[in-house]
C-alpha cells in the first residue's frame, strides 16, 4: 500500500466515525425532544382534566362563596388582575375578590409594613384591606379557585412558580428571572412547603429547583402535598 492509499483509508475511518457519531447525536436528541415534549403534553392533558373536572364538582361552593363576598361588602365578586406568565407574556388572572374595593388605593399607606422578607412582593399578616369573609377563603386558598379556569385556558397549569405582577417582575435579578421560563401554575413547591412564611429569595432557589428537575411524577406528589398544607392553612395570608 502505498501513501496515498494509506492516507486515503485513515481519513476514511474518520469520515465512517464522524458519519456514526453523528446518528448517535441525532438519535439521542430526537428521543429528548419526544420526552420533554410527551411530558409537557402529559401536563398538558393533566391540567385540562383536572381543571374542568374541577371546575363542574365546585361549581355549589363557587355561588356559595360569591353570595358571601356580595353580602359583606359591595364591589364584583371576582378579582382580576394582570400576572406575567412564561416568557414574560402578560395574561388576566382570577380570584375571588378577598379586600374591599379600595384595596389598591390604600396599597401605598401600609407598604411599609410588608412583612415579606426580600422586599420584591408584599404580604401582610393583619392586612386591614381583607374581609373578614376574604381571611377565611384566604385562609383554605378558596380565593384561588378561579385561576382554575386559567388553567383550563392554558394561562396557567396546576404545578408552576406563582405568576408574578408585572411590578414584582421589574425588581426581579437575572436569577429571579428564571422563575419565568416554564408556565406558572397555581401550587408550587414553597406553597406545600410554608407558603408566605418562606422568605423571597427561598422561593426563587425552590422554584428553580422545580424547574430543573419538574415530571409529571413531581406534580402529582405536589398536588398531594397540597392537601395537607391547604387544610393546615400555614403561612396563608
Amino acid at each position: 500500500m502505498n501513501r496515498q492509499e494509506a492516507l486515503l483509508k485513515r481519513y476514511d475511518n474518520i469520515g465512517q466515525r464522524n458519519f456514526w457519531h453523528q446518528i448517535n447525536f441525532h438519535s439521542k436528541r430526537l428521543v429528548w425532544i419526544i420526552i420533554v415534549r410527551g411530558s409537557y403534553l402529559l401536563k398538558r392533558l393533566l391540567d385540562i382534566v383536572a381543571s374542568a373536572i374541577l371546575l363542574i364538582l365546585l361549581s355549589p361552593l363557587f355561588l356559595m362563596v360569591a353570595l358571601l363576598i356580595r353580602f359583606e361588602s359591595p364591589g364584583s365578586v371576582l378579582y382580576k388582575q394582570t400576572r406575567v406568565g412564561r416568557w414574560g407574556t402578560l395574561f388576566t388572572m382570577w380570584k375571588f375578590r378577598s379586600m374591599y374595593r379600595d384595596a389598591e388605593a390604600r396599597k401605598a399607606e401600609i407598604m411599609a409594613q410588608n412583612e415579606m422578607k426580600g422586599g420584591v412582593i408584599f404580604k401582610m399578616k393583619n392586612d386591614p384591606r381583607i374581609t373578614r369573609v376574604g381571611r377565611f377563603i384566604r385562609k383554605g386558598s378558596i380565593d384561588e379557585l378561579p385561576q382554575l379556569w386559567n388553567v383550563l385556558k392554558g394561562d396557567l397549569s396546576l404545578v408552576g412558580p406563582r405568576p408574578p405582577i408585572p411590578k414584582e417582575v421589574d425588581e426581579y435579578s437575572l436569577a429571579d428571572r428564571r422563575r419565568l421560563e416554564v408556565i406558572p401554575g397555581i401550587t408550587c413547591i414553597w406553597q406545600v412547603s410554608g407558603r408566605s412564611d418562606i422568605p423571597f429569595p427561598e422561593q426563587v432557589k425552590l422554584d428553580v429547583q422545580y424547574i430543573e428537575s419538574q415530571s409529571f411524577f413531581m406534580d402529582i406528589k405536589i398536588l398531594f402535598q397540597t392537601i395537607p398544607a391547604v387544610l393546615l392553612g400555614k403561612g396563608a395570608y
